[in-house]
């Protein structure tokens, strides 16, 4: 089966009757425009997107296929990840913690309570623990895309 275009959201549609299937899209595949996958119930899976993709993303709940018996939905699986938070009294360090992360090129993303989220990985929580006034937590969780701060998001090191 090859998937060409996003038809919508899974929680917008009317999916009655129809066996649903997901393809797992890591957080880093999700401006890929060819995707080569397996559903969840074992079905080969081609995607090939137009280039608006690679700034829109493949997210949770976008419905890459659908016909009278199946369609096929994108699940974002849990990553690990960093939730930064700011002591009281250091709420002005939001904008050192905002800069240093965007300027190795990770994703930023609005946490819950006025906390940060970005992509864990060894280096970024040593240099985040370094900031005064901040905490920082390695969770596992699902990535909310509606809720992100920088304008594209894609997995880049120098």
């Amino acid at each position: 089966m090859l998937c060409e275009k996003i038809l919508g959201k899974l929680e917008e549609m009317d999916v009655k009757g129809r066996r649903v299937e997901y393809v797992e899209i890591e957080w880093h595949e999700a401006f890929k425009k060819i995707h080569r996958k397996t559903s969840d119930q074992g079905t080969d899976v081609g995607i090939r997107m137009d280039d608006s993709v690679l700034s829109r993303g493949l997210f949770q709940g976008d419905v890459i296929y659908a016909d009278e018996e199946l369609v096929v939905a994108v699940s974002t699986p849990p990553c690990e990840v960093i939730e930064i938070s700011l002591t009281e009294g250091h709420e002005m360090m939001a904008a050192k913690v905002c800069y240093e992360i965007g300027n190795r090129h990770a994703p930023l993303f609005w946490g819950e309570n006025g906390t940060y989220i970005t992509i864990y990985d060894e280096p970024m929580m040593a240099m985040v623990t370094k900031i005064h006034g901040v905490r920082a937590e390695k969770k596992l969780m699902k990535l909310d895309f509606d809720k992100r701060i920088s304008a594209a998001i894609h997995n880049h090191h120098h």
